[in-house]
């Protein structure tokens, strides 16, 4: 099972690497990023489907920075429903010189690296939107297992206008969450 969520991950990250050039500047960013104020968990609120996120429940993300200069990743969710077998993934993110910390490439397996660009956070880091500029890879973060409507779609909106399809949005089962 470990070699099969291996695969799916590194799929997953083929395809981010083929599709989303780092020379496409045409989506903003937040202006700036405080690495320390986004380290810690966020949870995933909705996504765009991803083939290396297939049959996830409760999915969550821990960033810790490290003495070497990057930030440790790791995601974890739990597969086939909300009580199944949790499935972690550690990868490592480097940022992008000059992005002020707003664009990030991360990489599971060397030398596989995909965008992770901050394009929406809350002034006091309770939210975070990460894209990329394919439009192809979207991801709604939130520091709680929920989010209240109204914000939600006001964060929806704005990504819509960054030209998103946010119908290809699906909301993430965080039923699990605290378990």
């Amino acid at each position: 099972m470990k070699t099969l969520l291996v695969v799916v991950l590194l799929t997953g990250l083929l395809g981010m690497a083929k599709t989303a050039p780092a020379e496409d500047k045409t989506l903003a960013t937040v202006p700036s990023v405080d690495l320390q104020k986004y380290m810690g968990k966020w949870f995933e609120i909705s996504s765009f489907p991803q083939s290396f996120q297939k049959g996830c429940h409760c999915t969550a993300a821990e960033y810790s920075m490290t003495d070497k200069g990057y930030v440790r990743v790791v995601n974890t969710c739990r597969k086939d429903s909300a009580d199944g077998k949790a499935k972690v993934a550690n990868g490592k993110a480097f940022v992008v010189k000059g992005s002020h910390n707003a664009k990030l490439r991360v990489q599971f397996f060397w030398p596989f690296r995909g965008n992770y660009w901050i394009i929406d956070l809350a002034e006091d880091y309770t939210y975070a939107v990460v894209g990329d500029p394919s439009r192809k890879y979207l991801w709604i973060l939130s520091r709680t297992p929920q989010m209240e409507p109204g914000l939600y779609q006001e964060i929806v909106d704005r990504a819509a206008k960054k030209d998103f399809d946010v119908s290809k949005l699906q909301m993430a089962d965080q039923t699990c969450a605290g378990k």
